[in-house]
């Protein structure tokens, strides 16, 4: 079990992270410059918090209040760079040499084959990195972390220097390495996509705060908060008044909602995901307000539409088949909003 509960300050930042995982793969997920990245440096030992603890199955990395420090090479942590920190002057076997802490040099020799055997790589062993695809200087830097079997894997983006294409192959052959590993991983990413295929559980950051741990699929169905939601990829929210418990005035909308359960204590938005709106030519019952059509834009497997409940009011975005394309600008439009599909969150 990896605990982490640490603070840090920078010039008009400042860093609030708490959480705890098991053998499992969590994503820390957030915006560029939420605080990401500087608590993977924290629990390698790259970094140093200003107080509070990591603990890593039941060794203390790091207590600020017992003054415990341990050194980044005795943590038992694997750090995957986002640019994988390959030296560029060693070869390939040389680079995963480096990273093994076994002083008999037949030994260490014996290990560094069997990582390139296993990370499939043979054949490279005297290239440099700059001879190596993207792909292969991963794999490369995969083999250097795990030649000294750590306790905990943490990958900081390590798919964002890649075109689309790579980077689905190589989710595929990390996500089979660390199955393989068989212990806990931490990936950063501000990729909902790679959270969703890769995690078991997902942790928000916002603003250099961490919200509570979920499972990946409640990120997607049931999100607590704005920054979650966002980070989910919803696109459609309102203030929301409370009329009763199971009734609010979506004020960005100008419509009473209905929803499918009590309010939550302190919901102060709703959210709808775009996929889930409904649209037609006539009233759809309750939660449905007159639109005007303002934008129909093709994409590449669906049409997106852009509605106007009213002057001065927020749009609402639709995401369904081609079949939208054929609505017009200035059209009016009916609009549902699926009570079960509506989504009260806490700024």
């Amino acid at each position: 079990m990896l605990t982490v509960d640490i603070k840090k300050s920078f010039p008009g930042f400042n860093l609030d992270v708490s959480f705890e995982t098991e053998r499992e793969i969590m994503g820390l997920l957030g915006a560029s410059g939420c605080g990401k990245s500087m608590t993977l440096k924290c629990i390698a030992g790259i970094e140093k918090p200003d107080e509070g603890r990591i603990v890593l199955d039941g060794r203390v990395l790091f207590d600020s209040a017992a003054k415990i420090d341990l050194p980044p090479q005795q943590r038992r942590v694997g750090y995957l760079f986002q640019q994988y920190a390959l030296f560029p002057n060693m070869t390939v076997e040389q680079n995963i040499a480096a990273g093994c802490r076994e002083k008999d040099a037949a030994k260490k020799a014996e290990r560094v084959a069997e990582k390139i055997r296993e990370m499939r790589i043979n054949g490279l062993e005297k290239k440099h990195p700059r001879q190596l695809s993207g792909g292969e200087q991963q794999r490369v830097a995969l083999a250097r972390i795990l030649i000294n079997e750590p306790e905990l894997l943490l990958l900081d983006e390590p798919f964002s220097a890649l075109d689309s294409y790579l980077k689905w192959q190589l989710e595929l052959e990390v996500a089979d390495r660390i199955e393989e590993f068989g212990k806990g991983a931490l990936l950063v990413s501000h990729s909902r996509d790679e959270v969703s295929r890769l995690c078991d559980s997902v942790c928000i950051l916002d603003n250099g705060k961490s919200e509570k741990k979920m499972q990946v699929n409640a990120l997607f169905e049931a999100p607590e908060t704005l920054a979650a939601c966002l980070l989910s990829g919803c696109k459609n929210f309102s203030r929301i008044e409370l009329i009763d418990k199971c009734h609010v005035n979506a004020v960005d909308w100008g419509i009473s909602l209905t929803l499918s359960g009590d309010s939550p204590e302190g919901a102060e938005l709703v959210g709808i995901r775009a996929h889930y709106v409904g649209i037609s030519e006539q009233p759809t019952g309750e939660n449905s307000l007159t639109c005007s059509v303002e934008r129909v834009l093709d994409n590449v497997f669906s049409t997106i539409v852009m509605v106007s409940p009213g002057e001065g009011k927020t749009p609402i975005r639709i995401e369904g088949d081609k079949n939208l394309a054929a609505l017009r600008v200035g059209q009016q439009v009916y609009v549902s909003l699926p009570a079960e599909r509506l989504m009260p969150l806490r700024g």
